[in-house]
């Protein structure tokens, strides 16, 4: 080549060092971002709870975490089972599955940040047709049909890449959205967890109350099965009348009817506890054992503390983080598309000269695209967005509204129930004295039968409402705890 036509080739060629400098450009230009910037939305903190007045939260040294918070109600038997909900149970697990499905999508956005490198190679094997007939080449390149031909080969290999630079922060923001988004499957993942494990411990508790309320029915059906014995030798030598035989007959079937309903609810209430651990029905039973009544003090914090403990607060306050950026990822659609491709490859008839330098070819590009006209469809996906956006700002706002109330609830109910139980305590054991005195009175013949009934039938009652009430606030301890966010910690 002559110096005139040197000339020529650099005059039409871009220098190699614009090149770089574009590519520098681009890459600079990286760090620009169209998205808005992400604030918590704001929402109501009261500076305390309502409820808390005149209710005296636990001490302090109370409040330090030891373990799973089950373990406050002292019962080995709960432990055991509640461990089972994070192994055994198919909402968790599938939360776990959902939680990993959300992380490898992080880290497939999080590859759309790199250039993608691609290797291919490829071999031909052509003949020519000779004469107005086919030629027929046998796997030696030799030609045993058609009268004669050319055979010829051909082997490709060529290394290639391609990268979008994040100009206008699209892709990043795609990464930050994924992110946000794993972050919410996470508090998902924790809020399933921690229902589950309520679910578990509430239908434990209520199972040891049947238990309890059992073991109280089958003392008062043998009581009735000693009175309905005392009446019937009366009624035999003519003391009393038979009605008050056909009422202790009835108080006894009663009783007997209530039983059965109370094996009922406890078998409904296992068979709950089977499934919460992934088991079936069959496979499961709870053998009777004594109820423990423990009552732990859950210690209640300020309301900003709630709102960073309670995962469903959290993973509502991460999909408002995931809307904010899907704005700037739709938002990027005004601006054109920047591309960069590069080649290097060989051409050859014989594999052996394939990497023979005069074989080798190479490429590099830079694009740019922009859309001029869509008839409105990037401003309404803006649009759309900010509307998404907005949705998920009004339901993370809800939902914490909903904690403040669930919290309120449990505090009005914790304190409401132990002073029901106080009250209770105080009706079961004037009922007792009642049951008592008229039956001595009854005995002595000074009173029908009919009162007996009625003084038996409203110390039972006493008795079965004392022990609904130990459940409620067993079982509302429960619901405090969850509505806490299942733990707490002072420091």
């Amino acid at each position: 080549m002559n110096k005139t036509s040197m000339k020529a080739v650099q005059r039409n060629t871009p220098p190699i060092r614009s090149t770089l400098a574009m590519l520098l450009a681009a890459v600079l230009a990286a760090g620009c971002a169209v998205g808005p910037a992400y604030q918590v939305p704001a929402t109501p903190a009261p500076a305390n709870f309502k409820e808390m007045q005149g209710w005296v939260p636990a001490a302090p040294a109370d409040a330090l975490e030891r373990g799973p918070w089950w373990t406050l109600f002292d019962d080995p038997v709960l432990n055991e089972l509640a461990a089972q909900v994070e192994v055994s149970n198919q909402n968790v697990a599938a939360a776990v599955a959902a939680y990993a499905q959300a992380r490898a999508l992080v880290a497939e956005q999080r590859a759309t940040l790199f250039p993608a490198v691609s290797l291919s190679a490829s071999g031909t094997r052509s003949g020519t047709r000779n004469g107005g007939r086919a030629a027929t080449v046998d796997p030696n390149g030799n030609i045993i049909g058609g009268g004669g031909g050319n055979v010829a080969n051909n082997y490709r290999l060529s290394l290639g890449g391609s990268w979008e630079p994040d100009v206008w922060g699209r892709l990043r923001a795609g990464v930050t959205a994924a992110g946000a988004s794993a972050q919410a499957s996470a508090a998902d993942l924790a809020a399933a967890t921690l229902s589950a494990q309520g679910e578990l411990a509430a239908n434990y508790m209520a199972l040891r109350s049947a238990d309890a309320q059992r073991q109280l029915l089958a003392t008062t059906i043998e009581g009735y099965e000693r009175e309905l014995r005392i009446t019937q030798n009366r009624y035999d030598v003519g003391i009393i009348p038979h009605s008050d035989v056909y009422q202790a007959e009835t108080q006894l079937a009663t009783a007997r009817s209530d039983l059965l309903a109370l094996d009922n609810q406890r078998a409904q209430l296992e068979h709950a506890i089977a499934v919460l651990i992934g088991k079936a029905p069959a496979e499961f039973a709870l053998a009777p054992a004594p109820w423990n009544v423990t009552v732990p003090d859950v210690p209640v914090g300020v309301p900003s503390t709630l709102l960073q403990r309670r995962p469903d607060i959290a993973g509502a306050e991460r999909r408002v983080a995931a809307a904010n950026e899907q704005i700037g990822i739709a938002r990027s659609a005004y601006f054109p598309d920047i591309g960069l491709t590069a080649s290097y490859g060989t051409a050859a008839s014989r594999v052996g000269d394939l990497f023979n330098a005069s074989a080798a070819a190479w490429s590099f590009g830079l694009s740019a695209a922009q859309t001029l006209f869509d008839a409105g469809a990037t401003r309404a996906r803006v649009a759309g967005a900010r509307a998404a956006h907005e949705q998920s700002v009004a339901n993370y706002r809800q939902t914490v509204l909903n904690a403040f109330a669930d919290v309120e609830d449990q505090l009005a109910a914790t304190r409401v129930l132990a002073q029901q139980q106080e009250l209770r305590r105080q009706a079961s054991e004037a009922a007792a004295k009642v049951e008592q005195q008229v039956t001595n009175r009854y005995r002595a013949g000074q009173v029908s039968y009919s009162e007996v009934v009625q003084a038996q039938v409203t110390a039972l009652n006493a008795r079965r409402s004392l022990i609904q009430v130990q459940s409620d606030r067993q079982t509302t301890a429960i619901a405090l705890i969850q509505s806490l966010g299942g733990g707490w910690h002072t420091n």
